[in-house]
């Protein structure tokens, strides 16, 4: 009796493991649950402006940028949705940014005060982390920071639409709350027609969200250490400073990019005096990094512009943020390969410490993996569209590293080419390697090694 007894015991802790998911896969599947829920009410009628409710691929299409905090949109938000609809897109955006993972931990921490080693696990897989052993406080610190930058963003966008746009108060909470969200989560999504158009020669609206996207394409793991050794760089990670490097160095080079080639393009810089000029080319670097607001018509851009934005916005923010791309840390990692393979150097040495060998490889297959599926996708939305090259890349692009800039063709698209465009935008936001984890059904561990050959390369 006590031999059959845990033998079924012993079956059914089998099949519980059959079905027991992987980390990077249950952080997938939260991602997609949270798209469903979110198209299901956007299709509701009292979340769309006039009779009817919203069409299954623009609820999709729209979904899918806010919860991927992308801000690519197919609809005008301000007008198509109503303020239902608009509070549904600002909480996925806030769903989005925070991690479904790390939302459903919350959850957990306030109803239960505890987690299980699964939910532990999940979170870690989100949020980047080495370990899990403290997972409650990461949690909390990663709630907490947003919510300090949010709150801070809000109180200087609220005081200038009250004070210097005549907003009423319930408009200026309204507004400052929206942007402030939308902003530090590098989303885009904006109350007005024209994105931000308005406001192209207002420092006091355009640095506030400038400000807050830089921060949240810095990355959680970044900004928690800087909150607590901020006067200690020699005890930074080398991630943290590779992001911080690499922020500095795109952040420079978009802007003196942007702001020379467009210099004297009169549909963009060329209407503005020199000073906005570089307030304007500051500004849409920042977007490139994943933030996708426009002060500017994007469309009316010289192409040149097109193709070093692309570039900036493959490349993306911080890893384990708010950010998309292939990450600074990556394009990081093959910069110095490189730089070590010139100088004939035999390990990757960085701000005085070896790169791991394992980094090598991830590095390669992210980057070779995300070039795979842009480019993949441009050659279908070219094929479903008829429109050109630089256009589709750039809208490849900006999906994928979840920017949300366009060139203004997205909503004339037909909803097959959309439907590409949500599904590059999920890929991006989970990153392909967490995604091609979450594919795999297990991991495999090969117990031989084969011989070593060496081919011709280059």
């Amino acid at each position: 009796m006590t031999t059959g007894t845990s033998t079924t015991a012993k079956r059914r802790r089998l099949r519980r493991g059959a079905f027991r998911l992987h980390p990077a896969q249950v952080v997938v599947a939260g991602f997609a649950a949270a798209v469903a829920v979110g198209t299901a009410l956007l299709m509701l009628p009292i979340s769309k402006a006039g009779p009817g409710g919203a069409g299954l691929v623009d609820a999709l299409f729209t979904a899918t940028s806010a919860v991927c905090v992308t801000g690519l949109t197919v609809v005008d938000t301000v007008t198509y949705w109503t303020p239902f609809g608009q509070v549904v897109i600002l909480l996925l955006i806030q769903l989005g940014g925070l991690g479904i993972m790390i939302f459903a931990a919350l959850i957990g921490l306030v109803l239960a005060r505890k987690l299980s080693v699964r939910a532990r696990l999940n979170t870690a897989a989100e949020a980047k982390a080495v370990g899990f052993d403290d997972v409650r406080g990461l949690v909390r610190g990663i709630v907490l920071i947003s919510l300090a930058i949010e709150a801070g963003t809000f109180v200087l966008l609220f005081l200038r639409f009250l004070l210097g746009y005549g907003y009423d108060l319930g408009e200026a909470v309204w507004h400052g709350a929206f942007h402030a969200v939308s902003s530090f989560n590098n989303a885009g999504f904006a109350l007005y027609s024209d994105n931000l158009m308005g406001f192209v020669s207002d420092p006091f609206i355009c640095l506030p969200i400038a400000a807050a996207i830089i921060l949240g394409g810095l990355g959680f793991p970044v900004i928690m250490q800087l909150r607590k050794e901020f006067t200690k760089p020699l005890h930074w990670s080398m991630n943290t400073k590779l992001v911080l490097w690499g922020t500095v160095v795109l952040l420079v080079a978009g802007t003196v990019y942007i702001t020379v080639i467009e210099w004297d393009n009169p549909k963009t810089l060329g209407a503005l005096d020199p000073a906005a000029r570089v307030l304007t080319g500051f500004f849409h670097s920042v977007q490139t990094r994943t933030a996708g607001f426009n002060a500017l018509d994007i469309g009316a851009m010289h192409d040149e512009t097109w193709l070093g934005m692309d570039v900036l916005m493959f490349i993306g923010g911080g890893p384990a943020g708010t950010a998309g791309g292939i990450k600074v840390t990556t394009f990081a990692v093959l910069f110095f390969i490189m730089m070590t393979e010139l100088r004939g150097e035999g390990a990757v040495n960085i701000f005085g410490k070896r790169l791991s060998r394992a980094v090598h490889r991830q590095a390669i297959t992210v980057v070779l993996i995300a070039v795979a599926a842009v480019l993949t996708a441009t050659v279908a939305l070219m094929l479903l569209s008829g429109e050109d090259l630089d256009r589709m890349l750039f809208e490849a692009v900006s999906a994928f590293g979840t920017v949300g800039l366009s060139t203004g063709v997205t909503p004339g698209l037909p909803d097959p080419a959309k439907l590409v465009l949500v599904l590059l935008m999920f890929i991006g936001r989970l990153g392909p390697l967490t995604l091609g984890t979450a594919i795999a059904l297990r991991e495999r561990r090969i117990l031989y090694e084969y011989p070593k050959e060496r081919p011709a390369i280059g």
